[in-house]
């Protein structure tokens, strides 16, 4: 069985002294912004890639993606395998209740009657995150 992608990329930000966080928690703007920079030019690779035609080049591609979102995960000190885990849940309850997906005319999968959408805040929340207190009004 392969590593997991989660534990390779917390090699690589130990190997070169980039961040990891302890538990989820919000990181400074512009460590967010170039976090996106990274992804941005990642997902323009991708692109490039597509129109290239070469498999090889594309799967190249696509891993990067894969381990910039992993890094930026680890740098806010997100357990990523498990809100992907969230999401598949959810994403599962898309079924209609004869089992099968409910399908778009174009093929995208819509929200059945027993969709239940995830609980990424509980998750999250299981992990260590604190969420901000309330905002202005008393909103959250």
């Amino acid at each position: 069985m392969p590593p997991r992608p989660a534990d390779l990329v917390r090699e690589f930000h130990a190997a070169f002294g980039l961040g990891i966080g302890g538990r989820p928690a919000e990181i400074a703007p512009a460590l967010a912004a170039h976090r996106q920079d990274l992804l941005d030019e990642e997902v323009t690779e991708v692109a490039e890639a597509s129109r290239g035609g070469h498999l090889d080049e594309l799967a190249h591609e696509l891993a990067d993606v894969v381990y910039t979102v992993y890094g930026t995960a680890l740098v806010c000190g997100i357990d990523l395998d498990a809100v992907i885990a969230e999401v598949h849940r959810a994403n599962m309850s898309k079924l209609g209740p004869d089992g099968r997906p409910v399908l778009r005319a174009d093929g995208k999968v819509l929200k059945g009657d027993g969709y239940r959408p995830p609980g990424i805040a509980a998750e999250l929340r299981r992990q260590g995150w604190v969420p901000p207190g309330p905002g202005p009004g008393g909103q959250a």
